[in-house]
């Protein structure tokens, strides 16, 4: 028995057995067959004259085998890691040589060649043991394979999600090796499947008794199908449920491609909090953005920023032919050419540390790279900061996007698009009052280049839009960085206000709209984004302690800081939308400006900026936006006058 252990451990040891040794395997059960089937019809009246003579009858029908072996590549498979594809590949296999055999069998007895001992139901017999010893064979490694090496090891663990999603995940944990994880059930979304059994363990219903369940056999991990990722993500009664009872979950991107011989935990996640919030998949036009930007010249502002890098990653892959990316923060736009450098050596991009502000440094640009299409998200976007900062708010927000806008015109590019924020949208705040006059700005100045009346701006082509959505998780500076620093402290999480509200928005998904939106804008629009359901921020906080498990960490509310309101609006009340390319994405009707005025009255802000009186700075701004009403902010007097 030790030297049997010692076999197979040998055998399970290798990746896969050479495609000449599954051959020759296969070759052998052929010639048994033949000889058991010759035992069988000769009642076991077998002598050495006989099997010698069978011998060569069997290795001349075994020449058709190879026929069947070749054509239908039998041996090409690993054998541990056998599905029905294969044994449906040796049954196609065996009944081609089978035919080949039968028509042979009658050429040879016509030929009278008496030296060939088996007749027509002999040779079929042969091939059907044959063809089940090769597949027999096939389970039976199969089997000892995940008895042994899979089924007593790993971590205990079920799997959310059965049918074709579920079950090509249960195959896989089976087949890794050394096996990480032990499948001891199915969670099923539905009803339909559970108190059934797959691949030889049971499916139990999504209902309040499934903890106790769990928590009964010693359930370590939860497993969320690929195809149940969606599903898994609304249920957020479960996620709470499995958290407390401290299981651990891990999720599989729904275009991962699963192959038996790629480890599985290099496809596995372990659940983050952006996985647990809810939210809707975005499906954009890929082909349309890729047909933009593929050979063009892009300039991107702020691409050291969270949203600005997002942009860039993705515009990356439709290889532009140009990319110049300019942020006044030297350390991560030397992270941004480290990184070019590193995953697209192939496009040739210039790193630029600068401020918008410089308009003699951004005209030199415009005039030297002459791009194709402009992203421009450079901004201070901290509501607290611009509040004791209104200069920098109109300097760097307002004047910066002019002098980008402006170039933009001067050198033809084809499109602007700008990032904007749902804080524009009846701003209470200094920061969300200069993004609303930026988008102002731009949009009378797309009105001016389309009328043709201005004659600074007769024959000028270029378009430009507006994108306005709300938070963007994980982003520098946003909420999520910060629990997550303030819980490895021991906390508290510090939450202004017991009902405050965001919306929420992956970064990649935030730039594949900013993108389509800029794929198929004309010029004018304000692109408002479907940013889902709102989310508590202090709910949020509790389910980021749920998932780090730590204990004993609170939450500690402060009140609501300047200029910071309970909730963000995406449009007004005196707003209409309009259907567009994309159900997630409207376009919102606004108030119209004329550019001349407008024009007129920036540079008025921007001249009353250099005083550096804030109550000057700010009453011009609500000038500008009779909507801008201060939230908790020392400009709330002026709204009284």
């Amino acid at each position: 028995m030790k030297l049997l252990d010692k076999l197979v451990s040998w055998y399970f040891s290798k990746d896969a057995l050479p495609y000449w040794c599954v051959f020759i395997i296969d070759c052998i059960i052929c010639y048994l067959s033949g000889l058991f089937v010759f035992w069988l019809y000769y009642n076991g009246a077998v002598t050495l004259g006989n099997i010698i003579l069978l011998t060569k009858t069997i290795f001349m029908y075994m020449v058709f085998n190879l026929i069947g072996f070749k054509f239908f590549r039998t041996y090409t498979g690993v054998i541990r890691y056998s599905t029905v594809t294969d044994l449906v590949r040796v049954g196609c296999a065996m009944f081609l040589s089978l035919f080949v055999a039968e028509v042979m069998h009658y050429v040879i007895y016509y030929w009278h060649l008496h030296f060939i001992r088996l007749q027509g139901r002999q040779i079929v017999a042969m091939y059907l043991v044959a063809t089940v010893g090769m597949m027999a064979f096939r389970m039976l490694v199969k089997t000892l394979y995940e008895v042994l090496f899979s089924s007593n090891t790993g971590m205990r663990t079920f799997i959310y999600g059965v049918q074709k999603g579920g079950i090509g995940l249960a195959k896989n944990i089976r087949n890794e090796k050394p096996a990480r994880f032990q499948l001891k059930g199915f969670i099923a979304p539905d009803a339909y499947f559970s108190g059934r059994r797959l691949l030889g363990v049971r499916v139990y219903k999504n209902d309040e008794d499934l903890i106790d369940v769990l928590k009964s056999m010693n359930v370590q991990v939860v497993l969320v199908s690929p195809l149940q990722n969606k599903a898994f993500r609304r249920d957020g009664a479960l996620q709470d449920r499995l958290i407390q009872a401290n299981i651990h979950i891990y999720m599989v991107a729904e275009s991962e491609e699963w192959a038996p011989e790629k480890n599985t935990a290099s496809a596995l996640k372990e659940i983050s909090i952006e996985d647990l919030l809810p939210r809707n998949e975005i499906q954009v036009d890929m082909e349309a953005i890729g047909r933009m930007i593929t050979g063009k010249k892009i300039l991107i502002t702020g691409s050291a920023g969270s949203i600005g890098k997002g942009i860039l990653k993705q515009i990356a892959v439709y290889h532009p032919s140009e990319l110049m990316l300019i942020d006044q923060a030297e350390t991560p736009q030397h992270d941004i050419r480290l990184m070019m450098a590193r995953d697209y050596p192939k496009i040739k991009a210039t790193v630029v540390v600068e401020t918008i502000t410089n308009e003699h440094r951004m005209e030199y640009i415009f005039n030297r790279f002459r791009p194709d299409y402009v992203f421009h998200a450079a901004a201070y976007k901290h509501v607290p900061m611009m509040e004791d900062n209104p200069y920098e708010s109109v300097l760097n927000n307002i004047r910066g996007t002019k002098v980008i806008a402006d170039l933009a015109v001067k050198y033809g590019v084809k499109k602007f698009v700008m990032l904007s924020t749902d804080k524009a949208v009846n701003p209470t705040n200094v920061m969300g009052c200069s993004k609303r006059i930026c988008e102002i700005y731009i949009q009378s100045l797309d009105k001016a280049i389309k009328q043709g009346t201005t004659e600074s701006l007769k024959d000028r082509v270029t378009q430009f839009v507006t994108t306005r959505f709300g938070n963007v998780l994980g982003s520098n500076g946003s909420v999520i960085p910060l629990f997550e620093k303030q819980i490895k402290a021991g906390g508290p999480l510090t939450v202004t206000d017991p009902n405050i509200i965001r919306f929420f928005m992956l970064i990649p998904e935030a730039c594949k709209l900013v993108l389509e939106a800029g794929t198929h804008g004309n010029g004018g629009e304000i692109f408002v984004f479907d940013m889902g359901e709102p989310v508590k921020i202090a709910d949020l906080a509790k389910r980021m302690i749920l998932l780090s498990g730590a204990q004993n960490v609170q939450i500690k509310y402060t009140g609501l800081r300047e200029g910071e309101k309970l909730y963000e609006e995406v449009l007004s009340k005196e707003e209409d939308t309009l259907p567009s390319f994309n159900p997630k994405i409207r376009i919102a009707k606004v108030r119209q400006y004329e550019y001349g005025n407008i024009n007129q009255e920036i540079l008025n802000l921007i001249d009353i900026a250099q005083t550096f009186d804030d109550m000057k700075i700010v009453k011009k701004m609500k000038e500008l936006v009779p909507e801008f009403k201060s939230k908790n902010s020392v400009y709330e007097q002026l709204d009284n006058n």
